[in-house]
C-alpha cells in the first residue's frame, strides 16, 4: 500500500516536502505530518488539494515550516 506525499506550494509553485504520510491533523493554521520514518512534522498554511488516486496532498504554505 503507497502513503500519500505531501507538496508544499509557495509563490504558485509545488516541491515535495514529505513521503509516506500516515497522518494528518488539523490545528488551527497548522498542520500536523507523521510519517513512518521521520516523525511528526507541522507545517503553517492550508491543505489546497487532495488527490486520493494519485495519494497527493499540496499544502499552500504561509511562511517557514
Amino acid at each position: 500500500m503507497c502513503q500519500p506525499k505531501v507538496y508544499l506550494k509557495t509563490g504558485g509553485e509545488e516541491k515535495e516536502y514529505l513521503k509516506d504520510i500516515i497522518a494528518l491533523k488539523i490545528e488551527d493554521e497548522k498542520i500536523v505530518l507523521k510519517t513512518l520514518l521521520d516523525g511528526e512534522k507541522v507545517v503553517n498554511g492550508r491543505i489546497e488539494e487532495i488527490d486520493f488516486l494519485k495519494g497527493k496532498v499540496v499544502i499552500e504554505s504561509y511562511g517557514s515550516t
